[in-house]
């Protein structure tokens, strides 16, 4: 996995999530809102600091956490 550079994570902001570039916009949003279908377009201009990169690495760490294998600890 490449280093994403746009992903912050700070306890200060959003409890932690992972956030983009250290604003109060999470990973989650983000992909949530490509994901129900809007167009790349319409979220950069609904969240006009935002960029085509931070969306790209949006999508990007959600695909690698969700290939992440958790293992569970035994009891």
């Amino acid at each position: 996995m490449k280093h994403l550079s746009r992903i912050t994570f700070d306890q200060t902001i959003m409890g932690g999530k992972p956030c983009i570039r250290g604003m109060r916009v999470t990973v989650g949003t983000i992909v949530g809102l490509v994901a129900s279908g809007y167009p790349w377009k319409e979220i950069l201009d609904a969240y006009p600091y935002l960029v085509e990169e931070d969306i790209k690495e949006a999508l990007a760490y959600a695909a690698w956490r969700a290939e992440e294998i958790e293992v569970p600890f035994a009891a």
